[in-house]
């Protein structure tokens, strides 16, 4: 995404459902185009009794990708305890999927579309704290915001498992902004906050990091 935006004209604009979202898709065009957020995620709401039969996040997404659909075509699974769960996916397959899915383990299931804004989800605990870097780099600023040495950082980089906004970063030297969301495979996610030059040239940098 970054190298996208450095295009002329061109604007990105992730989406996953809801702000927390793991897994996004994204949409590239041209700013005045994308001035909304363009409709390419959808919401079901899968449901049925599952207070004496509890099923895990690995339940339902074997349940949804056996009726044939592709892992790619879906999104984040929101656990709603004994009420089921939410799920993000494609648009074009909701339909096939409420009209296929029947079952999610032993148990029997009834499965329909909501709104994006019928999501529940529970606002993710974070805790933030400063550090100061010399640089912006993404090695630099996820090293200290993981708590990981930078050469293990250049491995997780080599071996594609750093994220910067849901794009694999593929060099150390990339930089980050404000805004900006860091994502380490098995580490988690880190946000950056305000970003403030010191009186020694380096950079004093808030990290937001998910819990």
């Amino acid at each position: 995404m970054l190298v996208l935006e450095k295009l002329a004209d061109t604007k990105t604009v992730p989406q996953g459902g809801y702000p927390q979202a793991e897994r996004c898709r994204l949409s590239v065009g041209h700013p005045q185009a994308l001035t909304t957020d363009p409709d390419i995620v959808a919401a079901l709401s899968i449901t049925g009794n599952f207070g004496f039969q509890p099923c895990s996040h690995g339940d339902f997404l074997g349940a949804i990708l056996g009726t044939g659909i592709a892992r790619e075509k879906l999104g984040d699974i929101i656990l709603q305890g004994e009420k089921g769960a939410h799920v993000l996916i494609v648009p074009e397959l909701a339909d096939f999927v409420t009209s296929a899915l029947d079952k999610v383990g032993n148990v029997l299931v009834t499965c329909k579309k909501i709104p994006l804004l019928a999501l529940e989800y529970e606002p993710p605990r974070t805790k933030a704290f400063k550090t100061v870097e010399a640089s912006l780099r993404v090695d630099a600023i996820a090293s200290a915001g993981f708590k990981i040495s930078r050469t293990k950082l250049a491995d997780l980089i080599s071996s594609g498992d750093v994220r910067v906004n849901w794009t694999t970063v593929t060099k150390s030297n990339t930089t980050i902004k404000t805004g900006d969301i860091i994502s380490v495979s098995g580490k988690g996610r880190l946000k950056i906050g305000e970003i403030n030059s010191t009186k020694k040239g380096k950079f004093a940098v808030e990290l937001i990091r998910y819990l």
